[in-house]
């Protein structure tokens, strides 16, 4: 795991892994989700290697979300095989606790225990995963710190905004220092600031050789902070690999999404809609 410094960032151990000589920090192996009559998941495979910033692209309704909970132990697949940090998730009770011993995770609508404040709600989730007392505070403190929450720790959650949410959340995933990180559209309603101030710290924890998967529809976003990307629609994978070998000969991320996902032909759909606009009323007056 990366070493933390005084500071509360995350000293590089090294240099990254490569995922060639490397276990990967994800497989999936034919792993199929269905609700009902919906197929959400269809069979994917998917390798996701160590030590990289790693985007999980789609539109609405991809089954990113469903996928990234299968993968953190959240939600049971009906079928298929997946590993995290070289342990098998759903093998039997105690591998799906040894797995959620090595990530941390921060969901798309994270509820909170909205009557702690900040540093409490640190100091829970540090205690809860047995960490020392003294050990969760000196940490508690250099993320308050690091994610500008210091001067909101005793004010209770439930009086934070969306971007200080997010911030939190993502100080009490970090807080026991995982291997993988697993962020859920962790950009989404966050304001600049508080983006950048998270930002920052995801790129100073992947560079000291850990590995952030995060699920995002915001290709700007991802080509910006990603060298490895997944995308994913209607419950499979389309592409997977570095950002360079997946944009192809696309000027951008956004292009070769659209072409993969199918969605080329939809940028006009707006063209039937001539009475749109312009202050018009109509045909009907």
């Amino acid at each position: 795991m990366p070493d933390q410094a005084s500071d509360g960032t995350f000293e590089p151990t090294g240099a990254a892994p490569e995922p060639s000589g490397a276990a990967p920090a994800v497989q999936v192996e034919g792993v199929w989700k269905r609700f009902g009559q919906q197929i959400a998941v269809h069979g994917i495979d998917l390798v996701l290697p160590a030590g990289k910033f790693i985007g999980l692209v789609g539109p609405n309704g991809a089954g990113k979300t469903t996928t990234l909970s299968m993968i953190t132990g959240l939600l049971r697949p009906d079928s298929g095989r997946i590993r995290v940090a070289g342990h098998d998730v759903w093998s039997d009770p105690e591998s799906v606790a040894r797995v959620k011993a090595r990530i941390g995770i921060l969901p798309e609508g994270l509820r909170l225990f909205e009557r702690l404040s900040g540093r409490e709600l640190l100091a829970y989730s540090g205690r809860l995963r047995g960490l020392p007392g003294a050990e969760v505070d000196k940490r508690a403190t250099q993320l308050l710190d690091v994610l500008d929450l210091a001067g909101s720790q005793h004010k209770l959650v439930v009086d934070y905004s969306t971007g200080m949410r997010k911030k939190i959340g993502l100080a009490a995933a970090l807080l026991h220092n995982p291997d993988v990180l697993f962020l859920d559209e962790p950009f989404e309603g966050v304001d600049p600031v508080s983006a950048q101030t998270i930002r920052g710290v995801l790129e100073r924890y992947t560079t000291s050789g850990a590995t952030v998967v995060f699920s995002s529809h915001v290709m700007e976003l991802v080509e910006s902070l990603c060298d490895w990307v997944a995308v994913m629609a209607g419950g499979r994978i389309r592409a997977q690999g570095p950002l360079a070998e997946v944009k192809g000969d696309a000027a951008t991320l956004q292009e070769a999404f659209l072409e993969l996902v199918g969605a080329n032909g939809r940028a006009a759909a707006g063209d039937s809609l001539d009475w749109l606009g312009g202050g018009a009323q109509g045909d009907g007056r």
